[in-house]
C-alpha cells in the first residue's frame, strides 16, 4: 500500500469498519422504528422495566446536553467537530493491532455516525432510554441516551480495558 492509503487501511479497520456499520444501522434502525412506528412522541412516558423508562429526548448539545445549541451555527460546529473525531479515530482503527482495539474503535465510530445522522436528519440527537431508581425518600434519574452512547461507552470501556491490559495496548496517532 502507498504511504497516503496506510494512514486509511490497517490489517484490522475492516473488522472496525464493520462494528462501526452494525452499530450505526441498528442505532438508526431502531430510532426510526421508535419516531415513526411506535410514535414515541405521543406516548409520553413509557415503562420498560422498574427502573427503565422510554421518552423521546431531542439533544441539541453533547453527552449529558452539555453545550447546548439552538441555532444552525452551533449545530453545524457540533457536526463538524464529529466528523474530525470520526477522521481522527478512522486513523487510529488503521494503526490497531488486535481485534480488541478494532472493534472499540469501531463501536466509537458507528455510535459517533449514528448521532451525527441524528443531527443532519432532525437537527438534533434523538435519546430514548431513561434509567432511574426511586424510592419513597430518594430519587435518582440519569440521563436520557441511545444506542449509538452505549456502543461509544462499551468502545471507550473496550479501549481502557486494552490500555491496561499491557501488551498491544492502544497508542492514539
Amino acid at each position: 500500500m502507498d504511504k497516503p492509503t496506510a494512514y486509511l487501511w490497517g490489517r484490522l479497520t475492516g473488522l472496525g469498519l464493520a462494528a462501526a456499520a452494525i452499530v450505526g444501522v441498528l442505532d438508526q434502525a431502531l430510532k426510526l422504528w421508535l419516531l415513526y412506528v411506535f410514535n414515541l412522541a405521543n406516548k409520553g412516558m413509557v415503562p420498560v422495566a422498574p427502573f427503565v423508562d422510554l421518552v423521546l429526548t431531542w439533544n441539541t448539545g453533547i453527552s449529558y446536553g452539555w453545550f447546548q445549541q439552538d441555532g444552525p451555527f452551533g449545530q453545524w460546529a457540533l457536526l463538524a467537530l464529529k466528523v474530525i473525531a470520526v477522521a481522527l479515530l478512522w486513523i487510529w482503527l488503521a494503526r490497531a493491532t488486535n481485534r480488541l482495539m478494532a472493534l472499540g474503535l469501531g463501536l466509537i465510530i458507528g455510535g459517533a455516525l449514528g448521532n451525527a445522522i441524528d443531527r443532519l436528519a432532525h437537527g438534533a440527537v434523538v435519546d430514548f432510554v431513561l434509567l432511574h431508581v426511586e424510592t419513597a425518600t430518594w430519587r435518582f434519574h440519569w440521563y436520557v441516551f441511545n444506542l449509538a452512547d452505549v456502543a461509544i461507552v462499551a468502545g471507550v470501556a473496550g479501549l481502557l480495558y486494552e490500555s491496561i491490559r499491557g501488551d498491544g495496548a492502544a497508542k492514539a496517532p
